[in-house]
This record gives structure tokens, C-alpha cells and sequence, in this order.
């Protein structure tokens, strides 16, 4: 069985361009956190020392295979003294699968403010654990109350580099976003029914990485559903620590459409 950290190493075919693979998942196709993940690792693999990871944005555009391995494309699109800028595409036989920008900042002093607060939850401990991966430890919190809410932590230990704990929260940040947008959809199956009424794609995702983070310790992630326009969802989450400190902050828009009756 692949581990977490075994999946984050990239195979170098020539200068910026990187060869990685993943399982397969119970769905079929690849699971976007992954290839966010693997792609930003590809970007921090050309970023100078003294840089730290700030932000990025992603399209997924094609569903991957999970048979096929993915290359990696990094381009060095801007390399300044205190922000610098990395564009990644993702590709497999039928073509770009994502596109991703993640930008990087030299740290600077300045004032430390946060006006988010964790909800008020039981911690992951006094909870059930739920989770469709191997890699991924889940306990949802209160699915009535908060839906798109969980305690969530990549299940094995990642050791101390901050870049590779940064691709385990990018990891962990497209599980529950469609969640949120579900739950708040007009045409939504009843509470506790198994009934599938609405088909879902992701469409883009952007994460902001406020604080270091620890991604083999629970994080609690916090999503809800700000609107619908044009079938899309929006999707907005905050990611907490067991101390309450606001880490990373999450967007997705999430394509939501009703499904087809034969």
C-alpha cells in the first residue's frame, strides 16, 4: 500500500518537469486534493531557500486516470526579491488536467491579527472516524449543524519538513467542500437518505496558508456554501488547529447540477 509521503515524491525527466502517481480511489478517476498536492510539491521544488508557501489556485479540467502517471510542468514565472510565482500544469494522455499558481513570500515582521474563531466542537477524539482513504484520518464533527465541518489529519507521520505538511493540508482541503454546497442545495436528497439527486465536479480551488501546520495532527476544517449562480457553488472554508489558531483559509467553487432521470 502507497503511503502519504510515498505519493509526494516526483520523479525528475528533465529541468522543471516531474513524473508522479496515485492510487486509485472507490469513485474511479483521481482525487483532486492529490493532484493539487503533488503539483505544489513540484512548484516548491524549484523555489529558492527563504521562501514560504502563501497561496494557491488551481482548475481542475479533466478527470485523471488513476492507471496513467502524471507529468508535472513547472514554470518559473516570476522570481522577485521578496514574492516569487510558480505556474504548474498537470498531464496525462488526454491532456491538462490542472492548472495550478502558487506564490511564495520571503516572511516579513508586521502585526499578527485573527478574527475567525474555531466553533465550538468535541474534539476528534469523542468522535466516530469516517474516512474513505487510507491516507486520511476523518471524524465529522455535526453534520445537522455544521455541514462540511471535520476533524481531519493525514494518518502517518510526516516528520518536519513544513513543505510537505503544507501538501497534506492541500491534500485534506477538496474533501469537504462539495459537502457544504450540498447541503444547501434546493434539490438535495432528505437528511440520512441515500438517495444521489445531484451530480458534482470541482471547478477550481484556491487555498491561503496563513500559519505553519502541522497536517499528521488533527485540523479542523470548516466549510460552508456562500450561494448558487449558473449551477456553480461556492464553497468557503477556515482550517483550525486544536488550539484554535487559524492556519489556512479554503475556497472551491463546486459545479452542482440535478441528475438525470432515465
Amino acid at each position: 500500500m502507497m503511503t502519504f509521503q510515498e505519493m509526494m515524491l516526483l520523479e525528475p525527466h528533465g529541468r522543471d518537469t516531474f513524473v508522479v502517481s496515485g492510487p486509485s480511489y472507490p469513485w474511479g478517476g483521481l482525487y483532486g486534493g492529490q493532484i493539487v498536492a503533488q503539483g505544489l510539491r513540484a512548484a516548491m521544488q524549484t523555489v529558492e531557500p527563504g521562501f514560504v508557501l502563501h497561496s494557491l489556485h488551481a482548475y481542475f479540467l479533466r478527470l485523471g486516470d488513476a492507471s496513467e502517471p502524471i507529468r508535472l510542468e513547472v514554470d518559473r514565472s516570476r522570481n522577485g526579491r521578496s514574492f516569487l510565482t510558480r505556474r504548474v500544469v498537470c498531464r496525462q494522455a488526454v491532456g491538462a488536467i490542472l492548472n495550478m499558481a502558487a506564490s511564495f513570500q520571503v516572511p516579513e515582521e508586521g502585526p499578527e491579527i485573527q478574527t475567525r474563531t474555531m466553533p465550538d466542537v468535541l474534539p476528534p477524539e469523542r468522535l466516530v472516524s469516517d474516512s474513505w482513504s487510507s491516507f486520511v484520518k476523518r471524524s465529522f464533527v455535526d453534520t445537522e449543524r455544521l455541514p462540511g465541518t471535520a476533524w481531519m489529519k493525514i494518518d502517518e507521520a510526516l516528520g518536519d519538513d513544513p513543505a510537505l505538511h503544507a501538501c497534506g493540508l492541500a491534500y485534506l482541503s477538496d474533501d469537504l467542500p462539495t459537502d457544504a454546497v450540498v447541503a444547501r442545495h434546493p434539490d438535495r436528497a432528505p437528511p440520512g437518505s441515500d438517495e444521489r439527486r445531484l451530480w458534482n465536479a470541482s471547478l477550481d480551488h484556491a487555498i491561503w496558508f496563513h500559519r505553519p501546520v502541522r497536517a499528521d495532527d488533527f485540523l479542523l476544517f470548516s466549510f460552508d456554501c456562500h450561494g448558487f449562480i449558473s449551477s456553480r457553488g461556492l464553497s468557503i472554508g477556515t482550517v483550525f488547529d486544536r488550539t484554535g489558531q487559524h492556519v489556512a483559509t479554503v475556497s472551491q467553487e463546486v459545479l452542482t447540477r440535478v441528475r438525470r432521470r432515465d
